[in-house]
Formats: C-alpha cells, structure tokens, sequence
C-alpha cells in the first residue's frame, strides 16, 4: 500500500497548460477520486502519478520516494483503463497470469496467485474461456485481476466503468468499492460522475480548468463547497443561488435578500459587490410565517418528495421537500432555509466566504 503526495505539480502541453500547480495527499488505503468535466485535467494528473506524463514542474512522492521523473514500470503501480486492454488471444487465465509470468513468477505459483484473485472476483469459473466471449462487466473483472494478482503499491483506474450499461455501472461501482474494503490497497479512481465520486471515495478532488477547485470528505464538499462551480457540479438538484449586492463585514449573521434579513452562519471575512446566498434544494422548507417569499412555477413528483421550482426576487430556485406537501402553481409561499446549511459566495471568482460553519473544512488546491 501506498500514501501519495502531489506538490505543486503543473503539466504544459506546448502554450496549452492541463493542469496548474496542484497539491494534494493521497493517504495509504485511501479510496480516492479525481472528478470534473471533461477537460478538466483528472486524466492527465492521474496518467503523471503514473508515470504516463512527465510533469513540466512540481514532484510527486509515493511513500516518500520522488518519482516524478521515473518510468510507469519503476513505480509499481497498476493501471485499469475504461476499455479493458485484454489480450484478445489469450484465455481469461492466461490474462491474468500474463504480468506475474513476464515478471518470472514460475507458472504454478502464479497460477495459484490468478485462481486466488479469480475467487476474490468471483469468476473462478471461467478461467479457461476466451476474453472475446465476455460480457462488459466480466472483461472489467478480468482487467481488475490482472491489475490485482501483481499486489503493487497502488491502483489508478481510468473511468473504469465508463463503458458499462448504467445499471451495471452502479453494480459493479459497489462490487469495486467492496473490493477495494476488502484489500485495503491504495486507489486513485477518474470520474466525471459526481454520483459515483460520492458513493465510492473517501476523499474527493474536485478538479476544473485544469485547477483543484477544492478536495476533502464527499460530505464536506457536499455540505461546504469552496467555490460556486464544486456547489454546481456536486448535488442533483444542484446548489441554488440568490444573487445579491451589497457590502458584508466580517461578523455579520444576516445578508439582506429582497429588503429582507436571512440568517446565516457567522461570517469570518467580509466582502462586497456582487454576492450569492447558497442554499441546497433539501434545506429549503415552505413557511407562512416567512416574510421572504416565492411564487410556485411548477414541481415535479419524484415518490416520496418531489422538486418544487420557484421565481424569488433574486432568481429561479429548486426546493426538494415532501411529496405530501400541497402545492399549488402559481402560488406564492414563504421560504425558509436551514441557517447552519448556508454558504455566501463573493462573485468574482465564485469562492466561498469563510464562516463559523465551514471554516476548518475548506480545503483548496
């Protein structure tokens, strides 16, 4: 196993720069995800810890040991890609056995290492079939075997599930996330779905335009994103924003919306100009006693909640709450938010502003 340290490493293709001077820490044993859009640098930094790319400044550490400038094949790691990179001649067994034999292994010991991780995988069964014969899902087992039965320092998957059905997505998102509980081994899992980067990992980096936008606990970034793009991009329904301007200082407990005062976490830097409120949908509550207010658009029934869309003065907002609600279009209903759950973004560069409730747990790149 392996802990991973990435310190201000950039990487240039030509005047293109991918990814710009980012630092974070992959801890041993971690599960740990590199999210974003495409485009957004995941791949390239996962392909440099590899050893893939070579960065164009910066150092990476694993276990201590500067590897920035070594081979993929001097880093003992492996590598599990999105299309499986079977060898389509050789039998399921022979796939798996192949890096343990080219490494000298003799053959019955790796055979008997291929039928222990064929057991773990649960496809002892069909070691002997050819790997064109598979399904999607037993061609990702078989590629994870392979990666598997070296026992190296660390895994990196490249989308690995991104060619699987969406209900065999999720399935096998749960198989990887036992099996990685199971072994304990270090991994490193790129992903443009949110989704999946909340269900698995134990750490997120939330990565845009080549920067690390913010990295943490999936419940951190969910609750206290650090920039209005982690806010946008983490959630379904996605954060909502009350725009505002004005001038906060550092202390204040309230922002004025619409002439009215919203409470919110105490405020530990002020700002000014053109300001946001965030509030996620499910801390959205309907209140006749509010005197902020806004008028029912339409809503959506999804079982046991539905998503009410509303116009407010500071913009179009969506409320997750109770399907046993009434609700009625065209209304207008008092709006009340869960003060604790409030984020105020200053709107030049989106960052979050540092209050009592999230201080400690912003983590930027």
């Amino acid at each position: 196993m392996a802990q991973i340290r990435i310190e201000n490493v950039r990487k240039d293709f030509g005047a293109f720069t991918a990814v710009k001077s980012s630092s974070f820490t992959i801890e041993d044993g971690e599960f740990f995800m590199l999210l974003g859009p495409s485009g957004c640098g995941k791949t390239t930094t996962l392909r440099m810890m590899a050893g893939l790319e070579l960065p164009t400044s910066g150092q990476i550490y694993i276990d201590g040991e500067e590897v920035g400038m070594k081979p993929a094949s001097q880093r003992d790691i492996a590598f599990v890609f999105q299309m499986f990179a079977l060898y389509p001649h050789m039998n399921v067994g022979k796939n798996m056995a192949y890096p343990l034999l080219s490494q000298g292994m003799p053959k019955k010991a790796a055979r008997q290492r291929v039928h222990e991780v064929a057991c773990i995988l649960g496809i002892e069964h069909m070691l002997d079939r050819p790997v064109g014969g598979l399904s999607g899902g037993d061609r990702q087992r078989v590629a994870l075997g392979r990666a598997i039965v070296r026992e190296p320092k660390a895994f990196f998957m490249d989308e690995p599930l991104g060619a699987l059905d969406a209900e065999f997505r999720e399935h096998m998102a749960e198989e990887l996330r036992a099996l990685h509980d199971r072994m304990g081994a270090t991994t490193v899992y790129v992903t443009h779905d949110q989704l999946e980067a909340m269900q698995m990992g134990d750490k997120i980096v939330v990565m845009n335009h080549g920067v690390v936008e913010q990295f943490g606990k999936p419940q951190e970034i969910y609750d206290w994103p650090a920039t209005k793009f982690v806010a946008d991009f983490i959630g379904s329904p996605s954060m909502n924003f009350l725009e505002f301007e004005g001038m906060i200082g550092s202390g204040a407990s309230s922002v004025s919306l619409d002439g009215h005062q919203i409470k919110v976490p105490v405020l530990r830097e002020g700002a000014e100009g053109q300001l946001s409120l965030g509030v996620r949908p499910e801390h959205i509550h309907f209140s006749d006693s509010s005197a902020y207010r806004g008028k029912v658009l339409t809503s959506e029934y999804l079982g046991t909640t539905q998503i009410v869309i509303l116009e407010t003065p500071n913009g179009v907002i969506k409320a997750r709450i109770s399907s046993k609600v009434p609700v009625k279009e065209g209304e207008t209903v008092g709006l009340h938010f869960d003060e604790r759950t409030l984020t105020v973004f200053e709107g030049t560069k989106g960052r979050a502003l540092v209050s009592e409730a999230n201080e400690g747990v912003l983590h930027h790149g």
